[in-house]
């Protein structure tokens, strides 16, 4: 018999109690073994939703979950380790040139990424727009390319952090998302199970994020830093903000067009800030702040490492990229300056044009999404292109259209725009 049941750990967080680390062990342990049902867990993490937890029932949390699975270790590399996680937003492609670039600088990148759902992009689903590039790896594969190219984007197998995938796909359906120690600990996870050295957090804030307030986005913050901390993860946050979608592309191929003229040394500002904060983060973290990641990007070697990168994982770097067979125009209904450009508006129409999912099994387009002509402080003529609509499927343009109506403010004069930092905090 075991010493616990899953009505009492129910009971004990839903009167406001903490778990103990036998009960929060024993909860992880059986719920991966299909001991616990999925009604009982959905319990529990409404429970955890409503009353929360401390920073000891967190990192016991994180643990367990690590413990249901495997651990890679990298400490044989010839090179130190770091990686990235973003919380998710629009047209955000930093993962893209990121990876490549750090690469250049003699640190490993293991980025282990993810699909899309609803309005924010998967980096694996832009990845898979580039002809014949392949997301699953085995360990001795993503091992032997950390070690010939220094970097590699992958799906994370099936062995890292069992517990995470049941538990993540519950919340999704059950309202129980939201709930900051269940996020931390499911970020947290995997990214400590894949054995990186250092570890940098970009938290989203803003209407395309997943954290639309300030406040919530730095609790967040602090706790996956507190847990990396506890796993003995050198780990860092940045606040980045996501009120303004980055770059001038969501989508998948688009972005990853937009992604390779980074890496040529071009490509829009936001961009190749938010890249090269990212990466000054990485490279110190590693022990590697001696290396400039941009003259890396002006020399030609960030690009090198990332075809190799592409290359090794059976894509073509140089193929053309899938075009979506139907385009159209959304012209500026007035001149002026562009004052507003919600990210939420813009990450919803490219997801209604196909470069998103609704549920997991869902098929995305390579060719759809949205690219915007003009960003927030820009000037716009009355008639000229404000955004070009992309899609395989025409009767998607109604609905994306929708998405995007009020989602931007045009204004006779620029007096009342204010420019919102990039890159709003540091939590370390």
């Amino acid at each position: 018999m075991s010493q616990h049941d899953a009505v009492e750990v129910i009971i004990a967080k839903r009167e406001g109690g903490s778990l103990s680390d036998s009960q929060i062990d024993w909860v992880i342990d059986a719920y991966t073994r299909g001991e616990v049902a999925d009604e009982q867990m959905s319990s529990l993490a409404m429970a955890i939703l409503l009353n929360g937890m401390e920073r000891r029932e967190i990192a016991r949390w994180t643990a367990a979950m690590i413990a249901s699975g495997e651990r890679m270790d990298f400490s044989t590399l010839s090179r130190p380790t770091a990686d990235k996680h973003s919380t998710g937003g629009v047209g955000d492609k930093i993962t893209l040139p990121l990876a490549p670039l750090v690469a250049a600088c003699g640190v490993a990148v293991p980025q282990l990424s993810g699909r899309g759902l609803g309005h924010t992009g998967g980096t694996l689903d832009k990845l898979e727009a580039i002809p014949g590039w392949r997301a699953a790896l085995s360990n001795e594969e993503m091992f032997a390319q950390l070690e010939s190219v220094g970097a590699v984007i992958c799906a994370a197998g099936d062995g890292l952090a069992p517990a995470d995938k049941k538990l993540y796909a519950l919340r999704d359906v059950t309202g129980t998302v939201e709930a900051i120690p269940l996020i931390a600990s499911s970020i947290m996870s995997k990214k400590i199970a894949e054995g990186t050295g250092s570890l940098v957090l970009d938290v989203k804030v803003g209407t395309g994020a997943f954290m639309k307030d300030l406040a919530k986005a730095r609790e967040l913050a602090e706790v996956m830093v507190d847990l990396g901390k506890d796993a003995g993860v050198h780990t860092v946050a940045l606040l980045t903000d996501m009120s303004t979608p980055l770059g001038l592309t969501a989508g998948n191929g688009i972005e990853v067009a937009e992604s390779v003229e980074v890496l040529a040394g071009g490509g829009p500002a936001d961009v190749v800030e938010l890249t090269l904060a990212l990466a000054r983060e990485m490279l110190a973290g590693a022990g590697r702040s001696d290396v400039d990641p941009a003259e890396k990007l002006a020399d030609g070697s960030a690009m090198d490492a990332w075809k190799a990168m592409i290359h090794a994982q059976g894509g073509d770097p140089d193929a053309s990229l899938p075009k979506a067979r139907e385009s159209h125009v959304v012209t500026a209904p007035s001149s002026g300056v562009l004052t507003r450009l919600d990210a939420m508006a813009v990450g919803l129409a490219a997801w209604r044009l196909g470069a998103g999912r609704a549920r997991k099994e869902d098929p995305v387009q390579a060719g759809a999404g949205v690219v915007w002509h003009a960003r927030p402080g820009d000037r716009v003529v009355e008639g000229s292109p404000l955004f070009t609509l992309l899609t395989d499927e025409p009767a998607r343009f109604d609905r994306a259209l929708a998405s995007l109506e009020g989602g931007y403010d045009i204004e006779a004069d620029a007096a009342s725009y204010e420019p919102q930092a990039l890159v709003i905090d540091r939590v370390s």
